[in-house]
C-alpha cells in the first residue's frame, strides 16, 4: 500500500529497526549463546566469578546494552511473524490487527526485559 503524496509512514523505521534486530540476531545472540550456554558450562574459558558478572550489569550501559539487544531481537522477530503469517496464510486484510499484536508483543517484551534488567 503505497501512502499518499506528502504523507509519511513509519514503514521505514520499521524496516530500519528490522534490520538492526537482523544484525544483533545474527551477530551478538550466537556470541552470548556460545560462551554462555556453552563455552562456560563445558569450561572451554573460566568462568567469570558470581561478583563481576553482578558488578558489570550493574553499570548502566551494560543494562542499556542488554535492552537494545532485546528490543531489536524482539522488533526483528515481530516483524518477521507480521509478515509470515500475512503472506503464508493469506491474511493481508487484517494487517492492523496483525501488526498491533505483532508490535505490540515486542513493545511488552521490550518492558518485561527493561523492568527485569534494573530490577537487578
Amino acid at each position: 500500500m503505497t501512502p499518499a503524496p506528502g504523507r509519511t509512514t513509519p514503514e521505514p523505521f520499521v524496516w530500519l529497526l528490522f534490520s538492526a534486530g537482523g544484525v544483533v540476531a545474527a551477530l551478538v545472540l550466537p556470541v552470548l549463546l556460545l560462551l554462555f550456554g556453552v563455552a562456560i558450562p563445558l569450561h572451554w574459558v573460566a568462568a567469570p566469578g558470581q561478583a563481576h558478572l553482578l558488578a558489570l550489569l550493574h553499570h548502566p550501559l551494560t543494562r542499556l546494552g542488554l535492552l537494545g539487544i532485546c528490543a531489536l531481537a524482539l522488533v526483528h522477530a515481530a516483524h518477521r511473524l507480521r509478515f509470515t503469517v500475512e503472506h503464508a496464510f493469506q491474511l493481508r486484510r487484517y494487517d492492523r490487527i496483525i501488526a498491533t499484536v505483532c508490535y505490540g508483543g515486542a513493545l511488552g517484551g521490550t518492558i518485561a526485559a527493561a523492568s527485569l534488567l534494573w530490577a537487578a
